[in-house]
């Protein structure tokens, strides 16, 4: 008869699984260890000696040894190798108390979470650190005109200022996502046991606070059933990388020659090893294929917890937990790569402002003019612009484009236009078209954005600092709780 393990196994699941847990969780399962010792012997449950001694074993264990432990299949993983080690130190029957009223389900959650969490943190201070980034340029470029698209065409004129802060927008909803995403996640899965909890009269408010968790995942099946901590972390990932892709897409089109609406400068282009003349912006395309790396990773996470039961379940465990981390590393990699360009970028304004002032790209404000000025249906003021931009035939000036707009109002209205060559070129007068757009969220009505937009991020720089706070003193106040229980 074979023993456990079998070695294909060992080599294809455990060996990883064990040096997974060594790489994320390590940490964590000690602060869990002693958390939940400290718990017992405050609930009675086990005596003040056995606490003691646990404790002493915790602090006696050498981490560079845990660290760098190879999988052998002595034990199935982590926990009980360190359990074993906890054993030799503490005795059998004192580190056998450890364990009561609990199971490695509600551990590995905790230990999940906990790793999750802090994830979710550092994706966060990267979304901040790019909408800064974002707010400086907007304010920097209020001004800047530029051509807006729509089908990838020329359509209206607006400023670089109103372009930028309409992504920083949309970035200020990822922040909000994944402060969701953080809520849903810190809260703790402990006592919930292998799924319907114990009969011991332990307390799970303690535990998540001596853990820094915001709260119980109350019902404790669900506390080990439930994946949608992972699946709104994803979710959220998933969000804020697209978003970040069309913006990045818009970059390296503008870093064309041909457009030539942004240069990065020396520090951010690469050569070509044949070609002298190259100025290549790969660290966009570096900051794109990132960006759909961790979209893919988080479409994956989606993927593993799929159609799985409702239940405690190795789809959603120790396997799927090395995907999360990838995603949200090629996250944090892609927004701080982001950041890092726009910082030190060119925006060439003038050519800028020479694109929007060609196309045809202000006859809206031409054909809303000739509804205000000479009490035109807006139908008809449209009809009688398109027929001039047609009869231009793609040649556009500003004075042709005036100048064919009267000539063919008589037949298109039934009289001649009031309007003087001047006012006609005036209304075509880019500038004009973005400064009378004050209306909310219009080119013309940036400051209030602005405003808002720094009063949006002061509250999320407090949120990070109140959450990192929270972190930081639990593991202080554990310390502390441990030293004098060892005493």
């Amino acid at each position: 008869m074979s023993s456990f393990p079998a070695p294909v196994y060992a080599e294809t699941v455990l060996s990883h699984n064990f040096r997974d847990a060594q790489r994320f969780f390590l940490d964590s399962l000690l602060e869990l260890h002693y958390a939940h010792t400290l718990m017992l012997a405050r609930q009675g449950i086990i005596p003040a000696e056995s606490a003691k001694a646990c404790i002493l074993a915790l602090n006696a264990l050498d981490l560079h040894d845990l660290r760098s432990a190879q999988y052998d299949g002595k034990f199935e993983d982590l926990f009980f190798y360190i359990e074993s080690k906890l054993e030799a130190l503490a005795g059998p029957d004192h580190a056998g108390r450890m364990h009561t009223a609990r199971s490695r389900n509600d551990i590995c959650i905790a230990l999940y979470r906990m790793k999750a969490r802090t994830e979710a943190l550092e994706i966060l201070k990267a979304v901040s650190g790019l909408r800064q980034v974002l707010l400086k340029l907007g304010r920097q470029h209020e001004q800047a005109l530029m051509p807006a698209y729509t089908h990838t065409q020329p359509a209206q004129p607006t400023t670089l200022g109103h372009y930028l802060m309409a992504y920083a927008e949309a970035v200020g909803r990822d922040e909000t996502r994944l402060q969701a995403a953080f809520a849903t996640i810190n809260r703790s899965p402990l006592g919930a046991c292998a799924i319907t909890t114990t009969a011991f009269p332990i307390c799970r408010d303690y535990i998540a606070e001596l853990l820094g968790f915001e709260g119980l995942q109350l019902n404790s099946f669900g506390a080990i059933a439930a994946t949608d901590y992972l699946t709104e972390l994803a979710g959220a990932v998933a969000t804020t990388m697209a978003n970040l892709g069309k913006f990045t897409q818009d970059l390296l089109l503008w870093c064309n020659p041909t457009l030539g609406f942004l240069r990065l400068t020396d520090a951010w282009v690469q050569i070509s090893s044949i070609m002298p003349q190259k100025r290549n912006p790969v660290p966009l395309e570096h900051t794109r294929i990132l960006a759909s790396r961790a979209l893919a990773e988080a479409q994956g996470v989606f993927t593993c917890v799929h159609n799985t039961p409702f239940g405690d379940i190795n789809d959603s465990e120790d396997d799927i937990q090395p995907i999360v981390f990838t995603m949200t590393a090629n996250a944090q990699r892609a927004l701080k790569l982001l950041a890092g360009v726009l910082s030190d970028c060119e925006f060439q304004t003038e050519r800028m402002a020479e694109m929007a002032n060609a196309d045809f790209l202000t006859v809206t404000e031409l054909a809303d003019t000739l509804v205000r000025q000479e009490d035109l249906s807006f139908r008809d003021a449209h009809h009688l612009v398109s027929k001039a931009v047609k009869a231009l035939d793609g040649k556009y000036s500003v004075a042709a484009m005036a100048e064919a707009t009267a000539r063919l109002a008589p037949p298109s209205i039934g009289r001649a236009l009031r309007l003087t060559q001047d006012q006609l070129q005036a209304a075509l007068d880019p500038r004009n078209f973005v400064e009378i757009r004050t209306i909310p969220g219009g080119p013309g009505a940036l400051q209030p954005v602005f405003t808002d937009t720094e009063q949006q991020e002061a509250g999320v720089t407090a949120w990070l600092t109140a959450k990192e706070t929270l972190l930081s003193n639990y593991r202080d106040n554990l310390r502390k709780l441990s030293k004098a229980a060892a005493q």
